[in-house]
């Protein structure tokens, strides 16, 4: 459940930075379906409106501005972190003579 949710607002704000469902699904290599789901269902859960959508725009609404603005140090917190984590791996497996999978 958890996992989900992490994603949901990752999708959140890959959409809002991307300005567009497009955009935001070939950054994150998802379909524009399954983006606009995940972000949908997130607004449900929350009861807010976090994006205005027209033909042409994607825009975050109030609500989801101040969502964007204590989500994006917490994602590129998260992010570094992990970057970190892969680099201390990549180390631990090339000293140990482990092949990396993927």
């Amino acid at each position: 459940m958890l996992n989900d949710e992490l994603s949901d607002l990752a999708n959140f704000a890959a959409v809002a930075d991307a300005r567009s469902f497009t955009r935001a699904a070939a950054k994150l290599r998802k379909s524009q379906s399954a983006l606009s789901q995940s972000v949908r269902g997130l607004e449900e859960r929350l009861k807010l409106r976090l994006l205005t959508r027209t033909t042409r725009s994607v825009m975050p609404t109030p609500a989801g501005e101040q969502l964007l603005s204590t989500l994006r140090p917490a994602l590129g917190e998260t992010s570094c972190d992990l970057e970190i984590l892969r680099i201390f791996l990549e180390e631990t497996y090339r000293r140990q003579g482990i092949r990396e999978t993927g």
